[in-house]
């Protein structure tokens, strides 16, 4: 019985996958939130493969040996880039030295943002531009935020894809087509909930969201590490408590890659909601429908601790 349904199950396989057909190619995607978008683009032919769990930092990680393997099979490598996931400068050029590397900060139509001037505690406004080829010193690189970046990547990604398997590449470039559309439809849905929200000033743990906020109108009043390779000092810490006990703040956020305890200790004693906002999607399951959940899961957070 048990070979019968073996031998069953291999029918189903061959009926499903035409005899002859081609192995997808190996896909290896950094953060979960890209690798959302990939999944959707390869759809039908494959599944790429997620590097860095989402509970982690990718500001902050180390290689395991099986990640180490995953990368020397791979025919494509999608990142953000250099600035946001640097560990994989090196493994790039020593693992997969033989894959086509894709920085999706370079696609074509990207906008980029400065980080924050609020990070020097100046209050001055931050400045946007179109993405220019230099370097990405005090840029937000968390460019998937906002939508319209996510539409530019997906079409980058159904391009790289197409190049590294021809055989597939209409089936990327509708796939990438379907998913842009749905992109845009998700930017409609989030201006909704969120456009109302402008005005109500909150504090983040880290300077990750001048994409969404420049997007969407928000109001970021500070953020509790200025880098988040480093824990802030004491006088950080003052400064930020001294703006929350002011009684502006309406709510300050944290996230599950970072300890919780200093979003705690800057509103202790105080009214001030606390919530966690999530750029990575550490509980998200990865796969197509990823991204959609991340950013739906930020609007939520953003609507129910500023309403």
């Amino acid at each position: 019985m048990i070979r019968r349904s073996i031998f069953l199950a291999a029918l189903l396989l061959l009926a499903v996958r035409p005899a002859g057909a081609a192995d997808p190619p190996i896909v290896v995607v950094s953060i979960k939130p890209l690798h959302g978008l990939a999944s959707a683009v390869m759809a039908g032919v494959g599944a790429p493969q997620l590097l860095i769990p989402g509970g982690a930092s990718p500001h902050r990680y180390s290689l395991k040996p099986s990640q180490a393997r995953q990368l020397a099979a791979a025919r494509l490598v999608i990142r953000v880039g250099p600035a946001l996931e640097g560990f994989l400068d090196r493994p790039l050029k020593t693992l997969a030295g033989q894959a086509r590397h894709l920085d999706l900060a370079d696609a074509a139509g990207i906008t980029h943002r400065r980080a924050s001037a609020q990070l020097d505690g100046h209050g001055a406004h931050a400045h946007d531009h179109k993405h220019e080829h230099d370097d990405h010193d005090g840029r937000d690189m968390h460019l998937w935020l906002d939508p319209a970046n996510a539409r530019a990547m997906a079409a980058d990604i159904a391009a790289a894809l197409a190049e590294v398997d021809p055989a597939n590449a209409a089936r990327y470039r509708r796939n990438g087509a379907e998913l842009t559309a749905r992109l845009g439809d998700l930017d409609i849905e989030l201006a909704t909930t969120l456009r109302q929200l402008g005005g109500r000033p909150y504090i983040v743990f880290h300077d990750a969201y001048r994409h969404l906020e420049s997007r969407y109108g928000l109001q970021n009043a500070g953020v509790i590490a200025v880098n988040p390779d480093r824990p802030p000092g004491a006088q950080r810490i003052r400064e930020i408590r001294r703006r929350v006990t002011a009684g502006k703040i309406r709510c300050v956020f944290s996230e599950p890659q970072f300890p919780p305890r200093l979003g705690q200790t800057v509103t202790s004693g105080t009214e001030v909601r606390t919530a966690i906002l999530d750029p990575i999607g550490a509980e998200i399951e990865p796969g197509p429908a990823a991204y959609f959940r991340i950013m739906r899961g930020l609007a939520a957070s953003f609507a129910a601790c500023l309403s």
